[in-house]
């Protein structure tokens, strides 16, 4: 006890330390104190430390501090829908994307754009993401259920498969679209945070704190999930319920994600994981861990993606794919040694 709770100080420290630094450096420089300046000038508390000239406090209210907190949400949301998928197909290697969620929101993205969507304003991007990544977990979902169960390997199988054909989808909206829209459909499948303002941040909250804690409620029935199907069912729990409500939470917090940040790759498998390897799988305190890590995680790759290059903002995507792109292959080697299939 005394250990998780020592992770999860740190963790919190972590993610506190990371926002300050997210909104106190860049290419406009105003350090921690005039950070905390402009925090307490934003709450309405009169201070000197705010930031001069008045367009630079302007900044960081009004760009800085909702994309540190945008980077923040998203992170949690990813890490915690990756620690739930995880629990209920029992695959430590499971993630978001398995149900393709992240895929579908791509494509709905993808047609907005090349169709110049203007029905919601600049929201209509946004709304054609989380729709389309919604109604293809939907989809893998119906395409799974056989004789009022679902089945993990159909599941899976019926992910892969939307997947591949959003793949195919945004590759002949991309074709088929200008070069505006095909610049905006990669930036969108890189991922970035550039751009998030305060209504967004609100949208992704209203979403990920109830879906978290919701998972969190459920967490000691995934605890004996764990302990196999019909074991689970004898205890109580009526599994496929767990299942299907499992899955529509990943789908809120992954395509609320994606909707406003892009796709960004393997946070919903690396984070999870690593703190299941430290923690145990016990899921009370594997899941609020999980929603720290993934906070830590995206804030500190976001102040890398803003300052590692002069006057370049990085794909952050394109930085979270290079630490699970090796994360990933290092699970898959040690299961394999593990089940004893190398020597």
């Amino acid at each position: 006890m005394i250990r998780s709770t020592s992770i999860h100080v740190v963790l919190l420290l972590l993610v506190v330390v990371g926002l300050l630094l997210s909104v106190s450096i860049g290419q406009l420089g105003v350090g921690a104190k005039g950070a905390a300046g402009s925090l307490l000038d934003a709450l309405g508390w009169s201070t000197t430390w705010v930031p001069q000239p008045e367009i630079m406090n302007a900044s960081l209210q009004q760009i800085r501090f909702p994309r540190a907190l945008m980077s923040m949400l998203v992170g949690a949301g990813l890490a915690v829908a990756g620690a739930v998928m995880q629990a209920i197909f029992g695959n430590p290697l499971a993630e978001p994307g398995v149900v393709g969620v992240s895929a579908g929101a791509a494509l709905g993205a993808a047609v907005a754009i090349a169709a110049g969507a203007t029905f919601l304003g600049v929201w209509a991007i946004a709304a054609a993401a989380f729709v389309g990544g919604f109604a293809s977990t939907l989809l893998v979902y119906l395409v799974s259920r056989s004789h009022g169960r679902t089945e993990v390997v159909t599941l899976l199988l019926t992910g892969i498969a939307v997947n591949a054909f959003a793949g195919a989808g945004m590759a002949l909206v991309m074709f088929a679209g200008s070069t505006g829209t095909r610049e905006q459909i990669v930036f969108f499948q890189l991922g970035t945070l550039n751009g998030a303002r305060w209504p967004e941040v609100v949208v992704v909250l209203l979403v990920t704190l109830p879906a978290v804690a919701a998972c969190w409620v459920l967490a000691r029935q995934y605890d004996l999930l764990s302990l196999g199907e019909r074991t689970a069912a004898h205890l109580g729990i009526r599994v496929e319920r767990l299942r299907s409500g499992s899955i529509v939470l990943v789908a809120l917090l992954t395509a609320v994600g994606v909707a406003f940040a892009g796709i960004i790759a393997f946070v919903g498998l690396v984070v999870p994981h690593l703190l299941r390897m430290v923690l145990g799988p016990g899921h009370r305190m594997l899941i609020p861990a999980s929603m720290l890590g993934g906070a830590v995680l995206l804030v500190w790759a976001d102040i890398v993606a803003r300052t590692a290059m002069e006057a370049a903002d990085l794909p952050i995507g394109l930085l979270t794919s290079l630490i699970g792109g090796p994360f990933f292959l290092y699970l898959i080697i040690r299961s394999r040694r593990r089940a004893g299939g190398w020597a």
